[in-house]
């Protein structure tokens, strides 16, 4: 944020905190009426400007059922309890927590770009009282609308490290006429082959929420965001997964009914005769989605989707019975086992590293706080492997560079942390992160600063470490400053293996596109250290649903001075077309600080 839009925010924000002074009279009207009668301010400031003083009045009135002295205590009080929790850890062992600093938005959703960029977004706030709904999920009308940042790790961690990118302005057909930014919050997301971001569905508002047929990328080029045709249905909670073709496959989400009608219908992105986007300037603007034959009835949503080395794309529901196989060439849907756990929650699912080759099977975790099992699916069949220490739900579990696991956030069930929904006060063993090793043990680790459940978000950076951040709820309890515009926070983690010495170096990699089982080579001054290279795709999650985690390692030809020869993967069903965070990796397991590569040859 420049320091001129900091200071307009600051002007716009002492305004508000004029207009909020408490008087005699009827209580204030509800955030949406505020929106829609503007009167003589929108004459003034125009309707965008006095639609930002009336939301910020209704946010500052908010405020005075939930006091900021009331979230510094409890900031101060989670900020020690964690030094004293996570004195007794050896960083060389366990890693650390570092920076917690704020964020302009929640993280409901975030992606990694291949600009090493942190795309977030979300919505605009309508309550700053955490035992209140914080988002616009019943709204109807312009404050049921969505907002996104870029945060530039490079910049720092200040306000000037983040930047607007603001959704195009849509109508939804709520009866209303009321434009806004695209309500997208609660859709579903995958990459493209040229690093762009589709993001699908959002809220159209009422119901308990309900689907809009929204269809959008982010481009990380430009950074700007394209909207597409609308799809074929609308889709509240959907998830949707890029396949070996490098198109994405869109399954389940709410539908226009509203909260409790799934709809069954897939769809594909782009439309088979459309091009799919594979250079940077390849923007689909107005591309629309094909509805196909198959059918994906989930009775809940955000199932859990991956694309195998089979080429096949396994929809994993939360119901033990919903496990199906899809083919996305012939079309057509097959049953898998039934799950050996019952239903699950907001849980994570991981394809399991496989060496050389992609993913042949999924680690399917959380989601149910009686259960620590977890569970794998292999070779069409479920066994039940290693336990954590407890059961959580909303948690993230991410494969690290080294190829080990870590699992971070955490609840007992939707906004509620062990002692009530709504209620700030959290169950601290929900704030310490496990870590699952090669051998598939689990071990406890360091807590994070702040609780962090639903809507929860983590993913590594290309340096290695960890962003943690997402959970309105807990975000809001803990905002330093409730009336700065910086409603969000991330915390970063730093594993083990940045606390083992140095590092590895990569200099070089090649530019351009790389086609599937070929030669290449890097240029490395520590290349008589390196012993391992591996691939890591970048992630873009939201609700514990992680489609795009993809772990390789790469076959290493040969070490001539300076220059180590590898192969890339041996086909796109291995690793989908698009981009990779390479990492060089030492004998201790250290990784270099990962460069991009782009896999797949039109």
């Amino acid at each position: 944020m420049s320091r001129a839009s900091r200071s307009a925010v600051l002007s716009v924000l002492a305004f508000a905190a004029a207009l909020a002074l408490p008087v005699a009279g009827p209580p204030p009207a509800p955030a949406r009426a505020a929106v829609h009668h503007t009167g003589d301010e929108a004459a003034v400031l125009g309707e965008d400007h006095a639609r930002t003083h009336a939301r910020l009045r209704q946010a500052a009135r908010s405020t005075q059922g939930y006091p900021q002295s009331r979230r510094t205590a409890s900031l101060a009080a989670l900020e020690e309890s964690q030094r004293r929790a996570n004195a007794g850890f050896d960083a060389a062992r366990s890693g650390r927590f570092t920076r917690f600093f704020p964020s302009p938005d929640f993280g409901v959703h975030v992606a990694l770009l291949p600009t090493g960029k942190v795309l977030l977004f979300s919505f605009e706030r309508v309550e700053a009282d955490p035992t209140k709904e914080t988002g616009p999920t019943n709204t109807v009308g312009r404050t049921n609308a969505g907002r996104a940042w870029l945060w530039d790790p490079a910049a720092g961690t200040g306000a000037r490290a983040f930047t607007n990118v603001p959704p195009p302005v849509v109508l939804v057909p709520d009866g209303t006429y009321s434009p806004r930014p695209a309500p997208f919050f609660c859709a579903g997301h995958s990459y493209l082959p040229n690093g762009m971001v589709g993001v699908f569905g959002g809220n159209v508002g009422g119901k308990g929420g309900s689907g809009a047929r929204l269809s959008f990328v982010f481009d990380p080029w430009t950074e700007k965001w394209f909207r597409n045709r609308d799809m074929a249905v609308g889709r509240w909670y959907p998830s949707v997964v890029t396949g070996a073709d490098g198109r994405q496959v869109i399954m389940s989400g709410q539908s226009e009914r509203g909260t409790g009608t799934p709809t069954p219908v897939v769809e594909r992105f782009p439309a088979l005769g459309h091009r799919v986007p594979w250079r940077p300037y390849d923007i689909p603007v107005g591309v629309p989605a094909e509805r196909l034959r198959s059918d994906a009835p989930f009775r809940n949503d955000y199932p859990h989707l991956f694309s195998l080395r089979d080429g096949m794309i396994y929809g994993l529901g939360r119901d033990a019975d919903q496990q199906w196989l899809f083919d996305p060439v012939e079309d057509v849907r097959r049953d898998l086992p039934r799950r050996p756990a019952d239903f699950r929650g907001y849980g994570s699912a991981v394809p399991l590293p496989a060496g050389f080759r992609g993913p042949d099977s999924v680690l399917v975790l959380g989601g149910d706080p009686r259960d620590p099992h977890t569970y794998r699916l292999s070779g069409g069949r479920w066994t039940t492997e290693e336990p954590r220490a407890f059961g959580r739900t909303q948690d993230g579990t991410l494969i690290l560079p080294d190829g080990t696991l870590v699992t971070v956030n955490g609840a007992l069930d939707t906004r509620d942390y062990g002692h009530g929904p709504f209620n700030p006060k959290a169950d601290p063993k929900y704030r310490q992160i496990e870590l699952r090793d090669a051998r598939g043990r689990w071990t406890l680790g360091p807590a994070q600063r702040l609780p962090r459940g639903y809507h929860s978000n983590a993913l590594i950076l290309p340096d290695g470490r960890m962003m943690v951040t997402g959970d309105e709820l807990q975000q809001i309890a803990n905002d330093p400053d409730i009336t700065d515009g910086m409603d969000g926070s991330i915390e970063l983690y730093e594993p083990a293996y940045l606390h083992r010495g140095a590092r590895p170096a990569l200099d070089r990699v090649p530019a351009g596109d790389l086609p599937y089982d070929t030669a290449f080579e890097v240029s490395s001054s520590t290349a008589k250290d390196a012993r391992r290279a591996v691939l890591l795709a970048p992630t873009t999650v939201t609700h514990s649903v992680n489609t795009s985690q993809r772990h390789l390692d790469l076959r290493m030809t040969g070490v001539r001075g300076e220059r180590i020869g590898l192969r890339t993967p041996p086909g796109a069903a291995d690793a989908p077309p698009g981009h990779y965070m390479l990492f060089l990796l030492d004998a201790k397991g250290v990784p270099s600080t990962a460069k991009w590569i782009k896999l797949g040859a039109r």
